[in-house]
């Protein structure tokens, strides 16, 4: 990326509710986040769940779990960030998601009852709370909200997935890469002089992984689109110029 000199931002907002970053176009943006597993809890149920969890600090890079490993419950994520992906037996890697605060990963199988279908890191300083299938299986028998909110989460997972699933089979890499970076821009877009900065850092191997794509792919097509006017890349920032021509590429047509 090109250096510009240092870009002064406002701490970078995260969503309002939990999310993933893959999603659809069409959702609307009431429903485009997970809501956080213990939102809405009494005190009492949140202690019962905190006493039955052991929480475990990540530094960024570190591993959570492996797929194809025996899964042993959920992790909440208290804080930070975690990315969760498929490795191909040939090494290359597509993101499935990021998770947030107050997001819980580990799924499909909450209760520790298979393998692992995906692996799981953080992909920033994090800190989780673990929680065992066996208490995890205990706990929604005796707190309704938190069943309600684990049946909730897979749910929104389920539409995650699908929906990248669809987005890989069904759209070319340049009409992935204008809509994941319109949905950044969604995310934690902050007004800047010219247009609206991505005020989170994603490298280019980070877009690549979410767009099916490779990291040089990924590099030349950010110059190009910097060339044309639509984004403007800063030091390990992107800003987006012209959305409105990203969303032209989304839909398919491409810009001249």
């Amino acid at each position: 990326m090109q250096s510009m000199g240092p870009l002064r931002l406002s701490p970078p907002r995260l969503p309002a509710q939990a999310s993933a970053l893959l999603l659809p176009e069409a959702a609307p943006q009431s429903n485009s986040g997970q809501r956080p597993l213990l939102d809405g809890l009494a005190e009492r149920e949140v202690a019962l769940i905190m006493e039955k969890g052991r929480r475990r600090v990540l530094y960024r890079g570190a591993t959570l779990f492996t797929q194809e490993t025996p899964n042993d419950g959920i992790w909440i994520v208290e804080s930070g960030r975690i990315r969760v992906f498929y490795a191909a037996p040939s090494g290359r890697e597509i993101t499935l998601a990021y998770w947030y605060p107050g997001n819980f990963v580990g799924g499909p199988d909450v209760f520790g009852t298979g393998l692992h279908k995906w692996s799981g890191m953080a992909a920033s300083n994090s800190s989780v709370l673990h929680l065992p299938g066996k208490a995890l299986r205990q706990l929604v028998t005796q707190v309704p909200a938190l069943a309600i909110g684990v049946i909730e989460g897979l749910t929104f997972k389920g539409r995650c997935y699908s929906t990248l699933a669809q987005m890989l089979g069904t759209r070319s890499i340049t009409e992935r890469l204008a809509h994941l970076l319109l949905h950044l821009g969604d995310l934690y877009g902050v007004p800047g002089e010219d247009g609206t900065v991505i005020a989170a850092t994603f490298t280019h191997a980070d877009l690549a992984h979410m767009v099916g794509a490779t990291r040089q792919w990924v590099t030349i097509s950010l110059k190009r689109l910097s060339e044309q006017g639509v984004v403007a890349t800063r030091r390990t920032q992107i800003v987006i110029l012209r959305p409105e021509i990203l969303a032209q590429m989304r839909g398919g047509e491409e810009c001249a």
